[in-house]
């Protein structure tokens, strides 16, 4: 099935803080953020730009958002996104909300992304940037 993907303008971050760890509150700006707390780490996604410079983080992923929403017993979205581009040996972090996929990429492979999922038939829409909401 051709899925339709939207491209988000920003960049984004990772960083791995340790276990337990305070989540800044630079980290809740831009149109993305997920913070996945466990025993052994806590991940953060951000928006790149909010991260100081001083912050450890994996920089320059681009956000792929499947257009949704999608059932949550839709089987076979993220494995056949993620197996697209990992043939086209695109490195993938994903990211599932209630409602949809995410799946960040390299900005230095956005793309071969791009062309892999264009080549099979699937659609990418490039999205203006957000305004910022107020503090």
């Amino acid at each position: 099935m051709p899925w339709t993907l939207d491209l988000l303008p920003e960049r984004f971050a990772l960083i791995r803080r340790p276990a337990g760890a305070t989540i800044p509150s630079w980290v809740w700006r831009g149109p993305l953020q997920a913070v996945v707390r466990t025993p052994i780490e806590t991940s953060i996604l951000t928006l790149e730009a909010a991260v100081p410079e001083d912050v450890p983080a994996s920089r320059g992923w681009r956000a792929l958002r499947v257009r949704g929403p999608l059932p949550l017993d839709l089987i076979g979205v993220l494995a056949e996104l993620t197996a697209l581009l990992a043939q086209a040996g695109v490195s993938v972090f994903a990211v599932s909300t209630y409602d949809t996929d995410y799946l960040l990429v390299q900005a230095h492979a956005l793309p071969h992304a791009v062309a892999a999922l264009h080549a099979a038939g699937h659609v990418v829409h490039i999205l203006p940037p957000l305004s910022e909401p107020g503090p």
